[in-house]
């Protein structure tokens, strides 16, 4: 079973192009608010129409421009759970999902599905009646109970208190490796994309840049949109340069030039050369802190950075601190955890060892 989706659609600001395949997977489309990942979703429902291109579902043609074929929403056996849910206000839980179970719905099939997501005691309550997470559980009841070959998920928890996000992530994982159907997700929730799904695509002004398994997406990202994306907080366009010999990447707004005694490995890795260089990124948690009087081996490709100014955020679970290297440099971040009736002790250098750096490509 598969999802094949190659479409265009000329849009405001930009063109939504867009081409990539669903297997049996959760796929993420992972953006900024307005990017394009709901109209992706759309399209391939039959919501919206593209202007070019291609649908095809498990070899059903969905979509063709060519061809002129474009089949309504209600023959594509799409399961679409939108943001709000869109519960039929006028029917109960239990028509909803029978609402969903096409011309001749069972009661008792879809008292089942009730059960399934445990909200068979809600069968004769409606919508405005319901809390967020049991508006959910009846959505996803009345979109399985339509038996779709493929699952669209908008933000589906976008409208839920953290207690009960978590919670329903939670059933939610466990549905959907039961269900074992392509799954697309819209998320700009980096940490519920990480735990849910296997593929990630990072979606910027209606473009895919990048498709990777979840994983390798966030270890090394291969963009600015990417590593944004991924929580990175610091990231600074560079400057190649050379100097007695060595390479050295010019980071402007920090202030700061990064030396380099040998090629990145990250860099053989990704196939960049270092024209190909537009950013670098390191992540708040990876900055090593040197305190006052350490004694340190450098490495190969090592960086120090200096405090010329701090500032100390205390948060909940973990210090803040903003540091600039220099008073003509933009802050950067470290993140460490705060321990339990311990106060923050303040380093005076961090060093940012070679495997910590993002290489990110010119856009």
């Amino acid at each position: 079973m598969a999802l094949q989706v190659k479409i265009t659609k000329k849009l405001a600001n930009f063109t939504l192009d867009v081409d990539f395949s669903v297997e049996q997977e959760i796929f993420a489309l992972l953006g900024a608010s307005g990017c394009g990942k709901s109209m992706t979703l759309k399209c391939i429902a039959g919501i919206e129409q593209p202007d070019e291109g291609v649908i095809v579902l498990n070899g059903r043609t969905l979509f063709d421009s060519a061809r002129k074929i474009n089949l309504p929403p209600q023959k594509r056996q799409i399961g679409y759970m939108f943001q709000d849910y869109a519960l039929f206000p006028n029917m109960t839980v239990l028509q909803n999902v029978m609402a969903g179970m096409g011309r001749r719905p069972s009661r008792e099939q879809a008292q089942e599905y009730l059960r399934q997501f445990h909200i068979e005691e809600l069968e004769q309550q409606y919508p405005a009646r319901l809390s967020g997470g049991q508006k959910q559980r009846a959505a996803m009841a009345r979109m399985l109970a339509a038996r779709p070959e493929v699952i669209l998920l908008d933000e589906p928890f976008s409208a839920l208190d953290s207690h009960l996000k978590w919670t329903m992530e939670q059933q939610m994982r466990q549905l959907l490796q039961e269900v074992h159907k392509p799954t697309l997700l819209v998320s700009h929730n980096r940490d519920e994309v990480y735990r849910l799904c296997n593929v990630v695509s990072c979606v910027n002004r209606g473009k895919l840049e990048v498709i990777e398994p979840v994983k390798e997406f966030f270890r090394n990202p291969k963009t600015k949109t990417a590593a944004t994306l991924s929580g990175c907080k610091n990231i600074a366009d560079v400057e190649l340069a050379y100097e007695e010999g060595q390479a050295v990447l010019q980071a402007a707004q920090w202030d700061y030039k990064f030396a380099f005694t040998s090629f990145p490995t990250q860099m053989s890795e990704n196939k960049m050369s270092w024209d190909e260089v537009g950013a670098i990124g390191i992540r708040a948690h990876y900055l090593e802190p040197i305190y006052q009087g350490q004694q340190v081996q450098m490495a190969e490709n090592d960086n120090m950075l200096e405090l010329a100014e701090y500032q100390v955020i205390e948060d909940s679970f973990e210090w803040i601190v903003l540091f600039r290297v220099s008073d003509k440099g933009d802050w950067l971040q470290w993140k460490t955890p705060k321990l339990q009736e311990q106060e923050l002790e303040l380093p005076c250098r961090f060093r940012i060892r070679q495997e910590n750096l993002l290489f990110l490509r010119k856009e």
